[in-house]
């Protein structure tokens, strides 16, 4: 006898998720809207010239960035960005599982980990152009510098984390490494691993912009503070919009990511919570 099970989605279901799409929508969309109403009428009581009105902004905002500088300066910086995004996360990644995995390797390197990651990013831009020399290698470079730490230490701390009783099940089961690596150590440790990358995923839109404002000659960087050096006001705070609404567009992305990653993840915390 076979059982067929269906979801049937009642009108009742369904509304009540509208409803709470749009109550999320309203949390993440009031607060904003209330500071640019606040914004907007304060600017227009007092007007200010380094802070003008939200809709000054919005129309340097169009003028400066829909057009020939979206590819000439955009596109190369976010290019750059998901680049080094990408090398940080796979680095970190790759030597968190191994030194996570092997005991006195962790202990030897724990001491000069400790050292560089004290060490603020933007001090090796100097540096790093001397050796490299001013180009989107050494942006690349400074961003990764500073974003691999976060997955790197989360890593090696969510492989250390994982259950003794799992790992030593595994052993008497004689499960290969390979196995253990992908079905156990690397689920174990992947809510850590998540937690790294939101925030390699911040440090890397910061040093991104702060890489493209020394040794270059494009990029969001270099255009904001070209924008701040001319004193044109509306158009630096247009970069900055900019800037906030990629950081938005992140944080959606690794969302989806997380949701699908962590989804078993997830599911227990909600069984837990019933």
């Amino acid at each position: 006898m076979t059982l067929y099970t269906s979801t049937v989605i009642t009108p009742r279901r369904r509304s009540r998720a509208w409803a709470k799409a749009a109550e999320n929508t309203a949390y993440a969309l009031g607060l904003p809207i209330i500071l640019l109403v606040i914004w907007g009428v304060w600017s227009s009581i007092s007007p200010a010239l380094f802070f003008p009105s939200p809709l000054v902004i919005a129309d340097a905002f169009i003028d400066t960035w829909v057009g020939p500088a979206f590819f000439d300066d955009v596109l190369p910086s976010l290019g750059r960005l998901a680049i080094s995004i990408v090398l940080a996360i796979a680095i970190g990644i790759a030597a968190g599982v191994v030194i996570g995995l092997v005991q006195w390797l962790r202990e030897l390197l724990e001491p000069i980990f400790e050292f560089f990651r004290a060490v603020p990013p933007p001090v090796l831009i100097p540096i790093v152009a001397v050796l490299l020399g001013a180009n989107d290698t050494m942006k690349v470079v400074v961003m990764v510098a500073g974003a691999v730490w976060p997955v790197l230490l989360n890593t090696i701390e969510g492989v250390r984390a994982t259950d003794s009783v799992m790992t030593e099940t595994a052993h008497s089961f004689a499960i290969t490494p390979a196995e253990r690596l992908r079905y156990l150590v690397l689920p174990s440790a992947s809510p850590r691993i998540m937690t790294g990358v939101r925030q390699c995923l911040s440090i890397a839109l910061i040093l991104m912009v702060i890489s493209e404002m020394f040794f270059s000659s494009s990029g969001l960087g270099y255009r904001i503070v070209y924008f701040q050096r001319n004193y044109l006001i509306a158009e630096m705070w247009s970069g900055i919009v900019l800037l906030g609404l990629i950081g938005v567009l992140l944080a959606v992305i690794f969302g989806f990511a997380e949701r699908r990653v962590l989804r078993w993840y997830h599911g227990i915390k909600e069984v837990e919570r019933a």
